[in-house]
């Protein structure tokens, strides 16, 4: 028992640490040993236990502790923690530079980069406003770039300096280089940076096999960026650099004024949201000038969400022991051979249990072919085992989303109170913003992701979930309001589109 106790604990951590949930949940169903005593002579050891029972058991286990009132005392003990770590913890609540949202009024052709760790895309976006309903934005060029396993060799300058070549051959095209005034540029960058001004930050380390900060650690991005543009005869000033849930944030809030969350669901979790300024500790925002203060009365916040949800994700003792394993030993799964192909951790795609759930026929002959082409079997699997597999994804799925949903949840209710506190402290603007927290929020969360966007049922579930939660809240104002998770499409471009004529615009202003 005490193998999968450690392992599935650490699995379901990890879920808000920025695994991928059923990478994480369900990889660590896999022993990291193979099975021994199943076969005496040729002759399966009778199992110990019917499957009927293991799957009661399972599905007791794995989904009790979301059922009923469990899932809202989960959600008020995560709210609890998010409102502590807004005053304490330095590593999440991370409140960023961008401190205005769109008014949809920003209008013009910005050049916007978006740097991952395997792509590096350069694109032109037009934004034409929201009274253009429907076609608000449009990314006129848009030229991706494989960031291979050799150029992440590249050492300090030569990875800038190849992005400052693919920079240039894109921009020339559309005459954006024929100016003698600085490029402005919106970056949104997958990597940790300390940033230290709206379009500046200090390089870290990036992690993902990437050398490029060798030499160069502690440097400015924006002036890394701009030297080697200049190289290249290209005059360009980096005025705003986004994380990629800020980007999904400010890419809906463009085109819906409500929306006021950002969330990420793929091979890692994250949520963005903007909340008060006075929410957070002083301490968090670091040296910053007071004319910023002066000017923001909201910040977008990186929760890093991650970092929350230990002590309290319920835990079980299938949460304890890997599960697949269990199955096998004491129920004859598999035929009581593990497949060799999963004794590695995280080996169990969530692709491969993506395809098997959406596989509803009763034959599941496409969940058979999805399982064991990736993972043959020493014994045939049969439809009952595949069944099986298939069932207990479901659990594991019907629970992440459950907790997401409380997550988006909590913080939305988090965000509520805080603009309730703010008005209290802002005594000239108390009435109005009074007036404005009567009526029911409703709010747009702007998701991407491959899970939320790919998993078969799970945006349906996460959404069902919140609007329960709505329903039962304590306050009537907001059981009266709504959240709605909405696409973001090309959000990481156009996010850090919209951010580049934020910014711009407030120059503009001051």
């Amino acid at each position: 028992m005490t193998t999968f106790r450690k392992s599935l604990l650490a699995a379901l951590k990890s879920f808000f640490r920025g695994k991928s949930f059923l990478q994480a949940l369900l990889a660590f169903w896999i022993s990291p040993r193979k099975l021994k005593d199943q076969h005496v002579n040729g002759t399966t050891i009778d199992p110990s236990r019917t499957i009927a029972d293991f799957m009661r058991e399972a599905e007791e286990l794995l989904l009790g502790p979301i059922e009923g009132d469990q899932l809202r005392t989960f959600s008020l003990d995560l709210k609890a923690q998010f409102r502590e770590r807004l005053q304490t913890h330095p590593e999440c609540m991370l409140p960023s530079f961008n401190h205005l949202l769109p008014t949809g009024k920003e209008t013009g052709q910005f050049l916007a980069l978006d740097v991952g760790g395997s792509t590096l895309r350069v694109a032109l976006v037009e934004l034409r406003g929201q009274e253009t309903h429907g076609k608000e934005c449009e990314i006129v060029r848009m030229i991706s770039f494989k960031i291979t396993p050799e150029i992440k060799k590249l050492e300090g300058m030569a990875f800038f300096d190849w992005m400052a070549m693919r920079i240039h051959n894109v921009i020339r095209k559309d005459g954006v280089a024929d100016t003698q005034d600085p490029i402005p540029m919106g970056l949104a960058w997958s990597f940790p940076v300390e940033q230290v001004s709206l379009g500046g930050g200090l390089l870290m380390g990036m992690g993902k096999g990437f050398l490029a900060t060798n030499g160069l650690l502690g440097q400015d991005l924006g002036e890394i960026i701009k030297s080697a543009c200049q190289k290249r005869g290209l005059n360009v000033q980096l005025a705003s650099i986004i994380n990629d849930s800020t980007a999904t944030l400010l890419s809906q809030a463009y085109t819906h004024a409500e929306t006021r969350f950002g969330l990420i669901l793929g091979t890692g979790t994250n949520i963005a949201v903007h909340l008060p300024v006075s929410a957070i500790s002083r301490s968090k925002y670091g040296t910053r000038p007071e004319s910023w203060f002066d000017s923001a009365s909201h910040v977008i916040v990186n929760t890093e969400l991650g970092m929350f949800g230990h002590d309290i994700l319920p835990v079980t003792r299938r949460d304890l022991r890997l599960a697949i394993v269990e199955a096998v030993e004491t129920t004859g799964l598999l035929g009581g051979e593990l497949p060799p192909s999963l004794a590695d951790p995280y080996s169990l795609d969530t692709e491969i249990l993506s395809r098997m759930e959406a596989d509803t026929s009763s034959t599941l002959e496409k969940a058979q072919v999805a399982f064991t082409s990736a993972h043959p079997c020493p014994i045939p699997a049969t439809p009952i085992d595949i069944s099986v597999i298939r069932t207990l994804a479901s659990f594991i799925s019907r629970r992440s989303a459950a907790l997401l949903g409380a997550a988006v949840f909590s913080l939305w209710e988090l965000r509520h109170e805080t603009e309730i506190e703010q008005a209290c402290e802002d005594a000239e603007e108390k009435p109005a913003v009074e007036e404005d927290l009567a009526a029911p929020p409703h709010t747009k969360v702007a998701f991407t992701g491959s899970v939320i966007e790919h998993y078969p049922g799970y945006l349906a579930k996460c959404q069902n979930h919140i609007t329960t939660l709505i329903s039962g809240a304590e306050n009537p104002i907001l059981a009266a309001g709504s959240i709605d998770l909405v696409p973001a499409v090309e959000s990481s471009i156009i996010g850090a589109a919209v951010a580049l004529g934020c910014a711009l615009a407030e120059g503009q202003a001051a």
